[in-house]
């Protein structure tokens, strides 16, 4: 193959001591390389091309944002983006300046010129060399394909590449994604679906190569906002037998993500809208002329790939002019198929170039009656296939087919277990698979950083049918499903959980897994023994974030039990795994609860203890989300009791945690800190690791943004900002749970917000809002939306908050995702009043508080009752406006809230001073303020000064 690294031109704009090069896509400080996303980059680059001009808001989002609604958030957030990145502001440097009501302007001095970089393809190889396979060192006869599919691609978009099985649609496909790695900025991921035995699992492979966890209930809908505008390659290997999943897929994403680009490969085209279909043919061989010499033959590519697969089998003559028409010959009989050129190459090193021609003629004679060219062409693959394996010893044989069980990689560990009988000699074993790859017909690979094993794809469909004329499909399926679970008892999975072990090190075998569930859930398999099997399977599933998979299997396994009998440990594995998996994928709903609930009462009859803790954990999660405190708090204590009759620290800690959450909810913020910083305290002791075997990161995640709100509640803004900000940096991690860093930001910015950063919250919402949509997680994008309404309404954009609110609560009800859903309401009728709705603004918040009331969550009673003053007072009913506020501060005050203690006593300052009760609205204020003791360059507590010392 070609190396097409080559230096490039490239325009460079230069402003200050910043360089920006246009075909690079890179911002450089001197020589230092600036760190900026795409979209970033597009904004600078449109404002400096136009330098001295004010670019409307309009036309900037239309630049990063092709083709796609966004909200002007998104361009605020990527402008101080572009400002933090070239330092805007210090030392007096400016670039960017805001244009009131028009746009944005660059104002410094920017000079053109040209140069010489690889820096960008370098960069794009880099990143790449972990998603792509490598190319090949030198590939045969395919430049001008690897030109010609490149060119199409780029400008259709979607292409399929065609052909019958080994001809090399996989080795073009790689060769083109290499090539075209710059233009796509190293976003180029490979996909081979080969291992795939159920078709309806083509977008969860993808999903899992993208990594993100496709949503259930709206799978490909997931996938196209993760996607969003971002310009990216997929390749989609061997569709073939997964045809009508992989059409759908390819065709829906072509039309609904408008930046990305689909090479497939498959036998026959995808016939779907959009696709450009390339024929890939056979390499060109020699015509039937005997007088071709042998430099004539290698001009042709068919003889130039088999001269160097001969010499690499250990042929290391030079082509003769006597054997240059065998190897013509040759040629031509094998249709220029490369794999069946391979093949043939493979056996030169022992029988030489007269004795591959004489066995060919001699099998295809028998079997076609010398009329080769009128067969088709996958049956000329069949007989290619048919002939080396009869080549083989009857070892081999049996060794090649039981092997085609396999999906994907494989280890030799397994395939002593599985191909070889009991008590066979290891050193033969290893021998005869050694052999088979040196003839071509398994291949070595490295995963998970050791080197595997697999049977090409044609062969192992070749090698499956033989398999079965030997009666042992079922017999090998049995033996491979043996061996799988074997693997899945090993320590470092059943043991582990979510968050506590690097799983990705399993994924090559994943294919191996779903293929011993499948055979052990179906007929021809064994229920009893194929639900235990999902029982060890389910560790895995759900630490590859594959829980779709993992609900699918796990109800397929219980459902056996109306069939047949399994022991109540396995059970109880499974109703756990069922209830995590749904609660991700599915919502809150009555079967998730049932499930744990059912998995509870196995773990008491078991006793079963560490399991039990870890279910009561799990219920505890899923009632507060469902805002069932009374429920959540009484699952707390359960667990708490078990901790301590195991003396698990890690069970203790979270106990504590969720104590602290529990007094949270429920209004009391004094006892609320007093249990999270315990908690906190025990986890320093133990190790956060201990904690995190059971529960993952997600609770301790959640502590630190609960004590973050506390804090604030309670009176201490300084603190609560710090811890705030510690949770987000703890999370900014590229290795962190969605769900943890989504945690992280929603509260994280929720209490910014409360301090009256309202700029900087937006960042985060709009953060929040970006992660949430990309990995659709749609409670968490909720309530981003809800909280970017609460921050519109604050700033003065009531309409637009109002609506963003209802958009939030919407889904919160359709996701059964109560925890932050009345706080929305109360923000909603705060939105409704300022824009003049008083009777839907009054109603809104009297459900607010009836839903509050109903559920304990007291803690949100202060503000819903310092909202609905202010309705009431909108409404010209002031009487009943101030009685409302005493009792906001009086809940406060119970709550020990001194923050929305100070909001209340604020807004009733208002009204005192309206009525002209000057004296006492003053009074009102210093009796709340003077109770802090940090937190004064915080909003609230500068408009609580001002009102003090005003008029004296």
């Amino acid at each position: 193959m070609n190396d097409h690294r080559h230096s490039f031109q490239d325009e460079v704009l230069s402003f200050g001591p910043f360089s920006l090069f246009v075909t690079g896509r890179q911002l450089k400080r001197v020589d230092e390389p600036v760190p900026l996303g795409g979209r970033a980059f597009d904004l600078l680059l449109a404002l400096a091309e136009r330098a001295g001009e004010v670019v409307s808001y309009d036309e900037l989002i239309s630049c990063a944002w092709p083709n796609v609604t966004v909200y002007d958030g998104n361009l605020r957030v990527q402008i101080a983006a572009l400002r933090k990145a070239l330092n805007d502001g210090e030392e007096g440097a400016r670039y960017i300046s805001n244009v009131a009501g028009r746009g944005y302007c660059f104002v410094a001095p920017v000079s053109h010129l040209t140069t010489r970089s690889t820096t960008a393809e370098e960069n794009a190889d880099a990143e790449l060399s972990t998603k792509l396979p490598l190319p090949l060192a030198r590939m045969v006869g395919r430049d001008e394909v690897v030109r010609a599919v490149s060119e199409q691609l780029i400008m259709g978009r979607f292409v399929s590449i065609v052909g019958p099985g080994g001809i090399g649609k996989t080795t073009v496909a790689i060769s083109v994604a290499h090539l075209l790695l710059r233009g796509f900025r190293g976003a180029a991921v490979f996909i081979d679906l080969s291992a795939l035995t159920n078709p309806q699992l083509v977008l969860a492979t993808v999903g899992s190569a993208l990594g993100f966890m496709v949503q259930a209930h709206d799978p490909f809908g997931s996938l196209v906002a993760f996607l969003g505008d971002r310009k990216i390659l997929l390749i989609l290997d061997n569709c073939e037998h997964v045809i009508d999943a992989a059409s759908a897929f390819a065709g829906r994403l072509v039309n609904e993500a408008p930046q990305a680009h689909i090479l497939a490969t498959s036998r026959e085209p995808l016939r779907v809208e959009g696709e450009h279909v390339h024929l890939l043919y056979s390499l060109e061989f020699p015509p039937a002329d005997a007088d071709l010499t042998a430099a004539e033959v290698l001009r042709y590519s068919a003889a130039q790939l088999f001269v160097e697969r001969a010499a690499a089998a250990g042929h290391s003559t030079a082509l003769s002019d006597v054997d240059a028409p065998i190897v013509a010959a040759i040629c031509r009989r094998l249709d220029g198929i490369a794999l069946a050129i391979e093949l043939a190459a493979s056996r030169a090193g022992s029988l030489g170039i007269r004795g591959i021609a004489e066995l060919l003629d001699n099998r295809f004679s028998l079997l076609w009656h010398g009329r080769r060219s009128g067969l088709p062409r996958h049956q000329t693959m069949n007989a290619m296939l048919d002939w080396s394996y009869n080549l083989l010893p009857e070892q081999e044989r049996a060794v090649l087919s039981r092997l085609s069980v396999f999906v994907g990689v494989f280890t030799v560990e397994a395939a002593c277990s599985v191909a070889w009988e009991a008590g066979a000699d290891e050193a033969s074993s290893i021998e005869a698979l050694e052999s088979l790859v040196t003839k071509s017909l398994i291949s070595t690979t490295r995963a998970s950083e050791a080197t595997c094993y697999r049977v090409l794809d044609t062969t192992r469909a070749y090698a499956r049918a033989k398999l079965a004329e030997r009666g042992e499909a079922d017999s090998i399926a049995r033996r491979h499903a043996e061996y799988y679970s074997k693997f899945l008892q090993r320590d470092e999975i059943t043991r582990s959980r979510i968050g506590q072990h690097d799983f990705s090190l399993y994924a090559p075998h994943i294919g191996n897994v779903r293929a011993a569930l499948e055979w052990a859930l179906s007929d021809r398999g064994d229920p009893a023994f194929g639900t235990a099997l999902v029982a060890q399977a389910a560790p895995l599933l759900s630490g590859l974030s594959l829980l779709e998979e993992c609900r699918y299997f796990c109800e397929r396994a219980l459902a056996a039990l109306e069939d047949n009998s399994i022991d109540a440990r396995t059970e109880m594995i499974l109703q756990e795994a069922l209830a995590l998996a749904s609660m991700y994928t599915r919502g809150h709903d009555a079967r998730a609860r049932a499930a744990l609930e059912r998995g509870l009462v196995l773990a008491e009859a078991l006793e079963d203890r560490p399991r039990e803790l870890q279910l009561l954990a799990s219920l505890n999660l899923f009632l507060v989300r469902q805002r069932d405190l009374r429920g959540a708090r009484a699952a707390v204590e359960r667990g708490r009791r078990v901790a301590q009759a195991i003396s698990d620290p890690a069970g203790l800690v979270w106990a504590e945690w969720m104590t602290g959450v529990s007094h949270y909810m429920r209004g009391d913020q004094a006892s609320a800190q007093v249990h999270i910083e315990k908690g906190m305290s025990l986890d320093a002791e133990v190790g956060s690791h201990h904690a995190n075997n059971y529960f993952g990161s997600i609770n301790r995640t959640g502590a630190i943004v609960a004590l973050a709100r506390v804090l604030w509640l309670r009176g201490f803004p300084d603190r609560a900002l710090r811890t705030a900000q510690n949770a987000i940096d703890e999370m900014s991690g590229g290795r962190n749970h969605p769900v943890c860093v989504c945690t992280s930001l929603l509260y994280g910015a929720s209490v910014i917000f409360w301090t009256g950063n309202f700029s900087r919250a937006w960042e985060l919402v709009e953060q929040l809002i970006v992660y949430a949509e990309r990995y659709a997680l749609r409670p968490y994008r909720a309530a981003g939306v809800g909280l970017k309404g609460e921050l519109q309404v604050a700033s003065g954009e009531a309409q637009a908050g109002t609506e963003s609110l209802r958009e939030a609560l919407e889904i919160m009800q359709a996701e059964r995702y109560h925890v932050v859903r009345t706080a929305a309401m109360g923000a909603l009728a705060e939105g409704l009043r300022k824009i003049g709705q008083f009777e839907e603004a009054f109603f809104t918040i009297d459900g607010a508080i009836a839903s509050a009331t109903h559920t304990g969550a007291e803690f949100d009673m202060p503000e819903l009752l310092r909202v609905k003053a202010q309705i009431l007072a909108a409404r010209k009913e002031r009487a009943s406006a101030r009685t409302c506020l005493r009792a906001s501060i009086a809940k406060a005050q119970a709550q020990h809230a001194l923050s929305l203690e100070l909001r209340a006593a604020m807004a009733l300052a208002v009204l005192l001073q309206e009525d002209g009760e000057s004296v006492e609205a003053r009074q009102c204020v210093a009796g709340v303020y003077d109770r802090f003791t940090e937190g004064f360059d915080t909003l609230d507590l500068k408009l609580a000064h001002a009102m003090i010392s005003q008029d004296g």
